[in-house]
Protein backbone atom coordinates (compact mmCIF):
# COMPACT_ATOMS: atom_id res chain seq x y z
CA UNK A 1 0.00 0.00 0.00
CA UNK A 2 1.27 3.58 -0.97
CA UNK A 3 0.21 6.53 -0.03
CA UNK A 4 0.97 9.81 -1.99
CA UNK A 5 0.51 13.63 -1.19
CA UNK A 6 0.54 16.18 -3.56
CA UNK A 7 -0.19 20.07 -3.98
CA UNK A 8 1.92 21.40 -1.00
CA UNK A 9 3.86 24.26 -1.63
CA UNK A 10 4.42 27.95 -0.87
CA UNK A 11 1.53 30.71 -0.56
CA UNK A 12 0.79 33.59 0.44
CA UNK A 13 -1.65 34.50 3.49
CA UNK A 14 -5.19 34.26 2.24
CA UNK A 15 -4.98 31.80 -0.41
CA UNK A 16 -5.99 28.77 -1.11
CA UNK A 17 -4.43 25.38 -1.77
CA UNK A 18 -6.28 21.83 -2.67
CA UNK A 19 -3.85 18.85 -1.40
CA UNK A 20 -4.30 15.45 -3.56
CA UNK A 21 -3.72 11.87 -2.10
CA UNK A 22 -3.12 9.23 -4.80
CA UNK A 23 -3.50 5.61 -3.13
CA UNK A 24 -2.17 2.57 -4.49
CA UNK A 25 -2.46 -1.06 -3.24
CA UNK A 26 -5.63 0.37 -1.47
CA UNK A 27 -9.07 1.46 -2.43
CA UNK A 28 -10.78 4.50 -1.02
CA UNK A 29 -13.66 3.72 -1.47
CA UNK A 30 -15.27 1.30 1.24
CA UNK A 31 -12.33 2.03 3.33
CA UNK A 32 -11.77 5.10 5.78
CA UNK A 33 -9.05 7.89 5.26
CA UNK A 34 -7.74 10.76 6.94
CA UNK A 35 -6.05 13.86 6.18
CA UNK A 36 -3.62 15.27 9.15
CA UNK A 37 -0.95 17.69 9.57
CA UNK A 38 1.93 18.63 11.56
CA UNK A 39 3.41 21.66 12.61
CA UNK A 40 6.94 22.57 13.81
CA UNK A 41 7.38 21.36 17.25
CA UNK A 42 3.84 20.76 17.09
CA UNK A 43 1.72 17.43 17.90
CA UNK A 44 -0.29 15.85 15.04
CA UNK A 45 -2.99 17.13 14.45
CA UNK A 46 -6.26 15.44 12.53
CA UNK A 47 -7.82 18.10 10.02
CA UNK A 48 -10.25 15.70 7.93
CA UNK A 49 -11.19 12.26 6.66
CA UNK A 50 -13.82 10.20 5.43
CA UNK A 51 -15.34 7.25 6.43
CA UNK A 52 -15.58 3.79 4.92
CA UNK A 53 -19.72 4.72 5.36
CA UNK A 54 -18.48 7.81 2.70
CA UNK A 55 -19.50 9.84 5.76
CA UNK A 56 -16.87 13.20 5.49
CA UNK A 57 -15.47 14.71 8.92
CA UNK A 58 -13.72 17.52 9.82
CA UNK A 59 -12.51 18.94 12.74
CA UNK A 60 -14.00 21.27 14.25
CA UNK A 61 -11.06 24.22 14.58
CA UNK A 62 -11.04 23.37 10.83
CA UNK A 63 -14.60 23.76 9.73
CA UNK A 64 -15.90 26.54 7.24
CA UNK A 65 -12.35 26.56 5.52
CA UNK A 66 -11.76 23.17 4.69
CA UNK A 67 -13.77 21.38 2.16
CA UNK A 68 -12.83 17.02 1.77
CA UNK A 69 -13.31 15.32 -1.44
CA UNK A 70 -13.25 12.62 -3.64
CA UNK A 71 -12.31 10.78 -6.76
CA UNK A 72 -13.06 7.08 -7.00
CA UNK A 73 -12.28 6.46 -10.21
CA UNK A 74 -8.86 8.18 -10.17
CA UNK A 75 -8.38 6.73 -6.48
CA UNK A 76 -7.67 10.47 -5.29
CA UNK A 77 -9.08 12.30 -2.01
CA UNK A 78 -8.52 15.75 -2.27
CA UNK A 79 -8.57 18.52 0.70
CA UNK A 80 -9.20 21.98 -0.09
CA UNK A 81 -7.97 24.96 2.67
CA UNK A 82 -9.27 28.17 2.04
CA UNK A 83 -8.26 30.97 4.08
CA UNK A 84 -4.95 30.17 4.55
CA UNK A 85 -2.81 31.51 7.15
CA UNK A 86 0.39 31.10 8.70
CA UNK A 87 -0.88 28.74 11.30
CA UNK A 88 -1.60 26.43 9.13
CA UNK A 89 2.10 25.90 7.97
CA UNK A 90 3.08 22.12 8.51
CA UNK A 91 3.36 19.15 6.83
CA UNK A 92 0.62 17.68 5.57
CA UNK A 93 -0.28 13.75 5.55
CA UNK A 94 -2.87 11.22 4.62
CA UNK A 95 -3.80 7.78 5.87
CA UNK A 96 -6.00 4.82 5.59
CA UNK A 97 -7.05 1.81 6.61
CA UNK A 98 -8.66 -1.20 5.07
CA UNK A 99 -10.00 -2.65 8.58
CA UNK A 100 -11.42 0.63 10.31
CA UNK A 101 -15.29 0.27 10.48
CA UNK A 102 -16.66 4.11 10.20
CA UNK A 103 -13.86 6.71 11.10
CA UNK A 104 -11.91 7.69 14.20
CA UNK A 105 -9.89 10.94 15.25
CA UNK A 106 -7.79 8.79 17.03
CA UNK A 107 -4.41 8.77 14.93
CA UNK A 108 -2.89 5.53 16.27
CA UNK A 109 -5.83 3.62 14.65
CA UNK A 110 -4.38 4.46 11.22
CA UNK A 111 -2.23 1.90 9.57
CA UNK A 112 -0.70 2.87 6.31
CA UNK A 113 0.48 6.56 5.92
CA UNK A 114 1.66 9.08 3.04
CA UNK A 115 5.44 10.82 3.37
CA UNK A 116 3.76 13.90 3.23
CA UNK A 117 3.32 17.60 1.54
CA UNK A 118 4.61 20.67 3.13
CA UNK A 119 2.76 23.64 3.05
CA UNK A 120 4.20 27.09 4.07
CA UNK A 121 2.19 30.05 4.13
CA UNK A 122 4.24 33.38 3.76
CA UNK A 123 2.61 36.59 5.23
Amino acid sequence: VQLVESGGGLVQVGESLRLSCVASGFTFDGNSMIWVRQAPGKEREAISGIGSDGQEHVATSMKGRVTISSDNAKNTVYLQINNLSPEDTAVYYCAGDTVMYGFSWFLGAWTYWGQGTQVTVSS
